[in-house]
């Protein structure tokens, strides 16, 4: 029976590149030094805490803290993708919230 599917002749190198892809990006970027675990914390106050630290102690990003933490979250969350629990969606949303208070900027309201 034939393979209709999207990923029918797709190889496993392909898929490991795409993984390889995240992880370099990563690893090698002008990316923030994170405590190990930082987006698995429930505290939104205690992961800005540390991105702020992260943010202000790096000698690599490109912008300024704010962008470069708020820059973190985004990249955590849209590679975590559908996979990520709502609660924990909840925590980084809350988290990108306290950043802005941290740096005086307008907090987002929730719908």
């Amino acid at each position: 029976m034939p393979n209709n599917s999207k990923r029918a002749g797709t190889n496993t190198s392909s898929a490991e590149k795409t993984k390889r892809w995240s992880q370099k990006v990563t690893e090698t970027s002008d990316a923030l030094d994170l405590q190990k675990g930082v987006f698995t914390w429930k505290d939104p106050k205690a992961i800005a805490r540390s991105l702020k630290r992260s943010a202000e102690a790096s000698h690599r990003r490109k912008s300024d803290p704010f962008r470069s933490a708020m820059s973190m979250v985004t990249f955590y969350v849209n590679r975590a993708g559908k996979h990520l629990p709502k609660k924990d969606l909840s925590v980084l949303e809350d988290a990108k919230n306290e950043l802005r208070k941290i740096y005086h900027r307008k907090p987002k309201e929730k719908p």
